[in-house]
């Protein structure tokens, strides 16, 4: 499926810019609101979330340098220790933004568990979209946006998705997900 005519709006742009230099250090996807976004659903968001693997703090600094010297700031520290180790490293997530802009943001954080991995290990580009980015798999989205997010605007992007990808989308595949959410997420709650 192609898109005949195709427009980058400034989300568009930023992952694309922001993935490039991710893509020099580590593997990467990019999850949940933008995926429905960027294949054609019409609703806001002011950030983009992306998954990359855990790297070591001396990998993380160069991968944050790399981001600073392509005009990008941290939003909670501009030193790449302090991101790492009162962050990143705890699980937690970080903003980049172009530096003297507010939006849009790039938040960013490690894999968490096996769940992760799984998505950074079936990774996909997705040309329908019209971004050389890379996504969490469709099947990924609809399960975690059905089985563990369950917002009403979560349950509008599974269904859009399902939508604009009806006849190549894995059942089985996205009910294997959603017991492997079951067994690793929802029992932490």
């Amino acid at each position: 499926m192609d898109r005949k005519v195709y427009d980058k709006t400034i989300l568009d742009e930023i992952a694309e810019d922001f993935a490039k230099i991710i893509e020099k250090h580590c593997k990467y996807i990019i999850v949940s609101g933008f995926v429905a976004i960027a294949h054609g659903r019409s609703r806001g968001t002011e950030d983009i979330d992306m998954i990359i693997e855990k790297l070591s703090k001396e990998k993380f600094i160069l991968l944050h340098n790399d981001l600073e010297k392509a005009g990008f700031e941290c939003m909670q520290s501009l030193k790449a220790e302090v991101i790492y180790d009162n962050y990143l490293s705890k699980g937690d997530s970080v903003r980049y933004t172009k530096k003297n802009e507010m939006l849009p943001e790039m938040e960013l954080k490690f894999v968490k568990d096996e769940l992760d991995e799984l998505q950074i290990r079936t990774r996909e580009k997705m040309p329908f979209t019209g971004i050389d980015v890379y996504f969490s798999s469709i099947e990924m989205n609809i399960a975690f946006k059905e089985e563990l997010l369950k917002s009403d605007k979560d349950l509008e992007d599974a269904k859009h998705l399902r939508i604009v990808y009806k006849e190549g989308i894995n059942e089985k595949e996205i009910n294997k997900i959603k017991e492997k959410i079951k067994e690793m997420r929802l029992k932490e709650r």
